[in-house]
Formats: structure tokens, C-alpha cells, sequence
């Protein structure tokens, strides 16, 4: 009689776990997001950054209110000058090697190689800049509203015609 209940509950738990499998999958994911590197879409970089980068924004708007999550693509030798941010700044390398350098000028020497796998944060106003070495592609994460102020303004891109 033991082995029968034990069979008859083991057999109902189960029946529930794959109903609720079942259940879940069929109901929107609500404010969760999973993407796949191919799910990802990619457009042209931000107007902050100069021409040749590539975006695909993952969460939220780095504009608002809120959390966001994007990926940068950098072509080999892409240059960010130097700049700040409004929030703290988070970046995870997923391929490539990005170099970091801290400053108010642009210096190759004083570059520190980020390579696929790094991660860093920077405190708002910490004036960085940075190079790509190969076609790199790294995560930013963070809160916006974000910002980018360039320390030299004829170096932001946004005021080019």
C-alpha cells in the first residue's frame, strides 16, 4: 500500500510540474528579456560615438529614467576620446580587446588592454578614453539618464555637420 500512495504521489507531483511547465511557457514573459547573440538586433552607433560603431540595445533607454543594457561593436583601431559620464559607467568586454586609458588626454601608452572576459566601472566623472584592438565588442550597463561629455567638445561627434 505504501509503494502504491508513494507511485500515486510521486506520478501527481510530476503531472503538476509539467502542467506548470506548460503553463508558463504559454504566458508572455512579461519584464523578462533572453536573447540569443543571433536575436540580436544591431543598427548603427549612437550619434555620441563617431561613425562605424554598431548598437543593439538590450534593455530599457540609457535616455530615461531606469536601467539599461546595450552592446557597442568597434571596428579594429575605433578611438573613443576623451570623456565622462553623467552615472557610473559598467563594461564587459565580449570579444575583443578594448584598451582603457584614464585622463584628459588621448595617450596609447597609458592604455590598460581590457581582453575578452574584463570587466570595469568607473565613478560618474572619471574622464576615460579608449581604442579597440580588433573588431571589439563590449556590454554597457547602467542607469540612465546617461551621458557622454566629451573633454574637448570639437571631439564629440554630435556636433559635426
Amino acid at each position: 500500500m505504501k509503494k502504491i500512495a508513494t507511485s500515486l504521489s510521486i506520478a501527481l507531483a510530476l503531472s503538476l510540474a509539467a502542467v506548470a511547465a506548460a503553463d508558463h511557457h504559454e504566458k508572455p514573459m512579461g519584464d523578462m528579456g533572453l536573447f540569443s547573440a543571433a536575436q540580436m538586433q544591431w543598427g548603427e552607433g549612437p550619434p555620441s560615438l563617431q561613425k562605424g560603431a554598431a548598437m543593439a540595445v538590450l534593455e530599457g533607454d540609457s535616455a530615461k529614467e531606469g536601467m539599461f543594457t546595450m552592446r557597442l561593436r568597434f571596428p579594429d583601431y575605433f578611438v573613443v576620446n576623451p570623456h565622462y559620464h553623467s552615472q557610473i559607467e559598467h563594461v564587459t568586454v565580449i570579444s575583443g580587446t578594448l584598451h582603457f586609458g584614464m585622463g584628459e588626454k588621448f595617450d596609447r601608452a597609458k592604455t590598460r588592454p581590457m581582453p575578452a572576459g574584463s570587466f570595469g566601472f568607473w565613478p560618474i566623472g572619471m574622464k576615460h578614453f579608449a581604442y579597440a584592438e580588433g573588431e571589439t565588442v563590449l556590454q554597457l550597463h547602467g542607469r540612465g539618464p546617461w551621458t557622454i561629455t566629451y573633454v574637448n567638445p570639437a571631439d564629440d561627434p554630435r556636433g559635426r555637420k
